[in-house]
């Protein structure tokens, strides 16, 4: 059943036959070969030889030979290889003068040609004033050009109209279809066409399955895009990488390099994107031993110079916690470096709290390529975990005037966490109050963390408020306004939060660290005891609070809210779940070993202090990757100066 069509935008119309004609000045010179594309579109392409064919009579509406539709195809298709619009169109005009302009062989091609140098309105005129138009290639070609250029619902509202016509979708229509689905995420529509894919038998065609992947994909469906290509059998690497991307694009990193080791299996040689698809899903979980394999595998399959493929090692090194790793990869990439490889590296280094590195790197950046909007959220990003609020709000303006870059939501984000970490939250507030753009969750959340810093309450109540609108279920918002409450000493305020989560059923997140040891994750929980080295871990914490108390180290409880004994509070804060995995890296692996911890919270400003502490008791560099940024622990300092 065909989907109902969708209105049709109203398009200008192209000047007339005869005003074409006599407007037209054909240079009398023949097109050059065309198998050598060019990829941009060439206005000033100059045909060079005779319009006419030798062995051809024709004038204005004489006969019309099949020879000579050929050649004026091929004069067409030099047109569409170079995309030269203006030879295309003279030679448009003159196919009218000829009569020759509503042929459907070659009004195809002109259809073709326009569409192809993104000239859509002109392309779909011609396209209606075509008298036959029961040719499925003609609408598959204008369905592709909408598909390309848009706009995208007019790609679906030709596809509905094609049944009017008596005319069945191909597996050539259904991938161009599918590709305006995607771009609009119209999950109902594309839902309609797989049914249509379905009774047409199409669904094993690999284009198809991977059109239908990817529209899955971009409507955020990667079951139904996994159902998909499990029914497709022959399966090449174009398939796999489309599931792959459905995977690591819609929040499940852990599927795709599972999905990855599948398709090893199978004997599938992986290309490019295959490469570029799982390091990414490695970075999004710093999983730091799977991206090693994948920069093992990749270089054994001829990778180890691409480009793209460094630059996605660049970013996995750099979120994984290997920052100097990267630096190295980086370097390598010499003058190829485009904006994504600078970008990746600056933003390593931000995460990491290194902004001088990051800052530095900026500046040589300016002298090689021009900055995008991305390249400023790292900028911005060390500045703020830096604490360089001068050379903050530098750059900020930087960005809109030089570069003319609009501040995005992200920009803010920065500049708030930045402004508020510097005890200016008045200032932070009433940028807030300016954005040109609706503040999210992100902005608010920055405020609030800036609050818990400097105690401001009532600052802190209203971005709960605002945060409360757009996201009701998170605890951790809830959690931050409790402390404050709790660090102020009102204690009504806590009670009044617990029982306002318990009645809505918010729950308060589990905090958990973990730690890879000799290929195997540990993972402890706060006062954890359910692991084998329990006794162990238990017996090595006790001796390092021994240490670090004739180092200087006092608990710090403030962040314990429960009406308990002190020497509770002290036993509760020194058992926190990223302790537990640091002292059980101790205990198992040499001395010197640098350890690497992952916490799915923010770490608690005692921890922060204790780690200091055992960095330098231990001397061990410990590097802690929380929800927000990477610390870097070494000889008792932080990478983050203790600007966090």
């Amino acid at each position: 059943m065909p989907l109902p069509c969708l209105a049709k935008p109203k398009r200008t119309s192209l000047s007339s036959e005869s005003q074409l004609a006599a407007s037209s000045c054909v240079n009398p010179t023949i097109f050059a070969s065309h198998h050598s594309p060019l990829p941009q579109r060439d206005d000033n392409f100059k045909p060079q030889t005779t319009l006419f064919p030798p062995s051809s009579n024709v004038h204005g509406g004489q006969s019309f030979h099949r020879s000579s539709a050929s050649y004026y195809a091929s004069l067409l298709q030099s047109c569409v290889t170079r995309k030269a619009i203006n030879p295309g169109k003279q030679l448009h005009a003159r196919l009218c003068q000829m009569g020759l302009g509503f042929n459907t062989y070659l009004a195809t091609k002109l259809v073709n040609m326009y569409c192809v140098c993104d000239c859509m309105q002109d392309a779909h005129h011609l396209f209606d004033r075509i008298p036959k138009r029961n040719n499925l290639f003609l609408w598959n070609v204008l369905i592709r050009g909408y598909a390309w250029n848009g706009p995208y619902k007019v790609a679906i509202s030709l596809y509905n109209q094609m049944f009017d016509y008596g005319l069945m979708p191909d597996r050539y229509t259904f991938p161009f279809v599918l590709k305006a689905c995607s771009a609009l995420s119209a999950i109902e529509e594309g839902r309609k066409i797989h049914e249509h894919v379905m009774h047409t038998k199409c669904e094993i065609d690999v284009y198809v399955g991977a059109a239908l992947i990817d529209m899955y994909t971009k409507c955020g469906c990667p079951g139904n895009a996994r159902q998909v290509f499990d029914k497709t059998e022959a399966r090449d690497a174009v398939l796999w990488n489309s599931m792959l991307a459905a995977y690591s694009q819609n929040g499940q990193p852990d599927e795709s390099l599972a999905l990855c080791s599948e398709m090893a299996l199978t004997g599938i040689k992986p290309t490019e994107a295959t490469l570029v698809t799982v390091v990414s899903a490695s970075a999004d979980i710093a999983d730091l031993r799977a991206g090693k394999e994948l920069h093992g595998f990749g270089w054994r399959h001829g990778f180890g110079s691409n480009d793209k493929v460094k630059t996605s090692l660049v970013d996995m090194y750099a979120k994984s916690g290997s920052v100097k790793v990267a630096r190295t990869l980086f370097e390598q990439l010499g003058e190829k470096k485009r904006v994504v490889s600078w970008n990746a590296m600056i933003t390593g280094y931000a995460m990491h709290g290194y902004a001088a590195e990051a800052l530095d790197l900026f500046k040589k950046m300016r002298r090689e390529v021009v900055p995008d909007h991305i390249t400023f959220v790292g900028v911005l990003g060390a500045c703020s975990h830096g604490g360089l609020l001068d050379e903050g709000w530098r750059f900020f303006k930087l960005m809109i005037r030089e570069y003319h870059i609009e501040p995005t939501v992200q920009h803010y984000t920065c500049m708030v966490d930045l402004l508020g970490h510097s005890g200016q939250l008045n200032h932070a507030y009433n940028l807030i109050m300016e954005m040109k753009v609706m503040p999210d969750s992100g902005v608010w959340g920055a405020l609030l963390n800036s609050c818990k810093i400097h105690g401001k309450v009532e600052l802190a109540e209203l971005a709960v408020q605002k945060l409360a609108e757009l996201e009701p279920n998170d605890a951790g918002n809830y959690v931050i306004l409790s402390n404050i409450y709790a660090q102020a000493g009102k204690w009504e305020g806590v009670v009044r939060l617990r029982k306002l989560m318990t009645d809505n059923g918010i729950r308060k997140s589990t905090a958990c660290s973990w730690i890879e040891v000799k290929n195997k994750v540990h993972a402890f929980l706060s006062g954890d005891t359910s692991h084998p080295s329990s006794d162990a871990i238990y017996e090595k914490l006790q001796w390092l609070g021994g240490l670090m108390a004739e180092a200087g180290y006092v608990p710090s409880t403030g962040s314990v809210f429960h009406d308990v004994e002190d020497d509770e509070k002290t036993n509760m804060v020194c058992s926190h779940s990223e302790r537990l995995a640091i002292t059980f890296g101790l205990i198992s692996t040499q001395a010197g070993t640098r350890l690497l911890i992952t916490k799915n919270l923010r770490v608690c400003e005692d921890c922060h202090v204790a780690i200091k502490f055992i960095s330098k008791v231990t001397e061990r560099e410990i590097t802690v990757r929380d929800v927000n940024r990477y610390h870097n622990f070494k000889d008792g300092l932080c990478s983050c100066g203790d600007y966090w």
